[in-house]
């Protein structure tokens, strides 16, 4: 009886979350073990590549490209959309993200007739709303889900313009060829949201001047309140509502002071860029590739290699690079199984978009190019995701 209260609750909350694994076809992407992926496709402004791989017991990764209008109206404005969210503590807040945020930019990108910053924050806080409206619900019988939260990195391509929003530590890095050299060069796009970063911990500081403990070190690592890496997310509400850090939460996750303002933040931090004709590339992925490779490096080896199945090759190398830091074989990393891999390394999402000079123009001219929509990832998700992480 409970795992179907579960799975009633499941398909209430996404209602579009797939649970079976894709098949082999190339409309859906194809699944290889533990690995997911999209070697090529065509959006608006180019063609793309997307891989995911798992390490965690449940994927916590959730990653979506969607191309072709961005609002309600035939009108446009048209586009490409990419998500990537990193989730924590357990995939309900990514799937969330992944089933309601693009609608929300088409929302108030309709009720503007236009894509912009606000637009985008708009439906990051309409989203991190949606998220703590379920934790309001679901709190008397899973009241965990307070301390369920998500990365969150978006890019918008719309007009020429290309818009990057990111809460937590997922990055954007665009390939941009340098005339001078004819080298392609990394330029990060994403602000990150690190207690590793010492600006980080500057900001968090003078947001709570009277909490001497808003970071820790812990194992050699900076976390804030000793709980956490990242300063902005979506979820946590456990660091966000004071209502919602106390029993019956578990009691690592509840603070021993109440808390008087919101610890984690939802704001994004946004960027905004005029595309140029040597942009050639932006490498969308959560964290778990960039624990592994440069921005450079990454660079390098889309560059370096066939556009077709670039994101998977970023995770082959990355991979690759885990296991040599355990001093194993790349081939043996594989055969370990979910859960036990994450040990290793943590889930991976690669989104490759290529961008097509002469596409990008026409676009902004007023042409619709091709309509996609896609998720990353086809591997099974057990029905019972909804019991306490």
């Amino acid at each position: 009886m409970l795992s179907g209260l579960m799975e009633f609750l499941r398909a209430c909350l996404w209602p579009n979350s797939d649970t079976s694994v894709h098949s082999g076809s190339d409309s859906s992407g194809r699944q290889d073990g533990l690995l997911w992926y999209k070697d090529a496709g065509q959006h608006v402004n180019g063609e793309f590549s997307m891989a995911v791989v798992q390490a965690n017991s449940l994927l916590e990764d959730q990653s979506q490209l969607e191309s072709g209008s961005l609002s309600s109206f035939d009108s446009g404005p048209f586009g490409t959309f990419v998500g990537v969210y990193d989730g924590h503590g357990g995939p309900e807040t990514s799937r969330y993200i992944n089933d309601h945020m693009f609608h929300h930019l088409r929302r108030f990108a309709s009720e503007n007739n236009c894509i912009s910053a606000d637009v985008i924050r708009k439906a990051v806080q309409a989203t991190e709303e949606g998220f703590l409206s379920i934790v309001s619900k679901q709190w008397p019988m899973n009241p965990q889900m307070a301390a369920v939260g998500s990365c969150c990195l978006i890019g918008v391509i719309c007009n020429g313009t290309l818009y990057v929003a990111n809460l937590g530590d997922s990055r954007a890095v665009l390939g941009r060829l340098m005339k001078a050299t004819g080298e392609i060069h990394a330029v990060q796009l994403s602000a990150e949201h690190n207690a590793c970063l010492e600006e980080v911990r500057q900001e968090l500081r003078s947001v709570h001047p009277d909490d001497p403990h808003i970071v820790v070190l812990k194992h050699n690592v900076w976390r804030v309140k000793g709980l956490i890496q990242i300063s902005r997310s979506i979820g946590d509400v456990y660091l966000k509502k004071a209502e919602y850090n106390r029993e019956p939460l578990y009691s690592k996750f509840r603070l021993r002071d109440p808390i008087k303002r919101p610890i984690l933040s939802s704001e994004p931090s946004i960027s905004v860029q005029e595309l140029q004709p040597h942009d050639q590339f932006v490498i969308f992925a959560s964290d778990g590739l960039w624990e592994h490779l440069s921005n450079q490096e990454a660079v390098d080896i889309v560059q370096n290699n066939p556009r077709n199945g670039s994101a998977r090759k970023l995770i082959k190398v990355a991979l690759q690079e885990a296991a040599k830091k355990r001093e194993m074989r790349y081939s043996d990393l594989k055969k370990i199984d979910r859960g036990v891999r994450r040990h290793f390394h943590d889930d991976i999402t690669v989104i490759v978009v290529f961008l097509d000079s002469n596409l990008v123009s026409r676009a902004t001219s007023g042409s619709k190019g091709p309509n996609v929509s896609i998720r990353g990832g086809g591997i099974t998700i057990p029905s019972k995701t909804l019991a306490p992480s």
